[in-house]
């Protein structure tokens, strides 16, 4: 029986003759269904016209997305470290040319998901690496369509993961403070650290700037207080650098200071 993806937000779910009623995910008011309504595809029909794409962005992390884009574009970022190698985020696609490439770089002993709109084909993922553990944050065991062994969830505020990368608990886009984790890297940025945030901490077009919303297909701001609490949960982490999900880097801060009140976007950095 086949995994059904969600065309929309390209969540993977349980094996089944038929397609699911409905997506969870989509349903919820951070997501949205496809003006076509509810449309379905499987891992095999989407390898059949799309191919996943592989980037060295800089000494360290290699970017993997899918071409054509498909769902809300996922990405995922492999973390190279001495002690094994870490995923951040997932993607639906997942094809020989990807597995090949992170193989080539040393293999995945680890995957590390911020929201349930990157959970996608994390199985699938973790599978094709012998089953390596999942982390996800204990707040979003609802949002799993596709329960697995593999998946650890963690708790409380921030997670150590292998070669010096830590969790932080972010809160901000999903409920229950979010439990969206950035990842901080301290051996990036040729030592003076790296945040991997997602869409949790958005850098713009103007890298001086981050931006945080609840929603962002259907422009849901983010409160004030949320947002400072996102800063309040990444300020003992020393960075020089933020990425998010689109690949664009924040400008290195040299100050800590969060968004005023009111305000949806800001700063966010810690003095060296």
């Amino acid at each position: 029986m086949p995994h059904y993806l969600c065309a929309t937000c390209g969540t993977q779910f349980p094996p089944s003759d038929q397609p699911p009623a409905a997506c969870p995910i989509c349903l919820d008011e951070r997501q949205y269904i496809g003006w076509k309504g509810q449309q379905w595809t499987t891992l095999d029909q989407l390898r059949a016209d799309h191919h996943t794409i592989i980037k060295e962005e800089e000494p360290g992390p290699t970017a993997i997305g899918a071409e054509p884009s498909f769902a809300i574009g996922q990405r995922a970022q492999l973390v190279q470290t001495p002690q094994g190698n870490v995923l951040w985020e997932s993607l639906s696609l997942i094809d020989d040319a990807a597995i090949d490439a992170i193989r080539a770089r040393g293999g995945l002993a680890a995957i590390a998901i911020s929201h349930p709109h990157y959970y996608s084909s994390m199985i699938e993922w973790s599978q094709a690496f012998g089953g390596v553990p999942i982390y996800l944050h204990e707040a979003e065991r609802g949002w799993v369509m596709r329960p697995d062994p593999a998946i650890v969830f963690w708790s409380g505020e921030t997670h150590p993961l292998l070669g010096g990368l830590t969790l932080i608990r972010c809160g901000g886009h999903f409920a229950g403070a979010q439990a969206a984790a950035g990842v901080h890297w301290p051996a990036g940025a040729e030592g003076c650290g790296v945040l991997l945030g997602g869409d949790i901490l958005y850098v713009v077009s103007d890298r001086r700037w981050l931006s945080f919303m609840y929603s962002y297909p259907n422009l849901i701001p983010l409160n004030a207080s949320a947002v400072r609490r996102i800063a309040a949960a990444v300020e003992p982490f020393a960075y020089d650098r933020a990425t998010a999900r689109s690949g664009a880097r924040l400008a290195p801060a040299r100050s800590a200071r969060a968004a005023p009140p009111g305000s949806q976007s800001g700063m966010i950095g810690r003095q060296r």
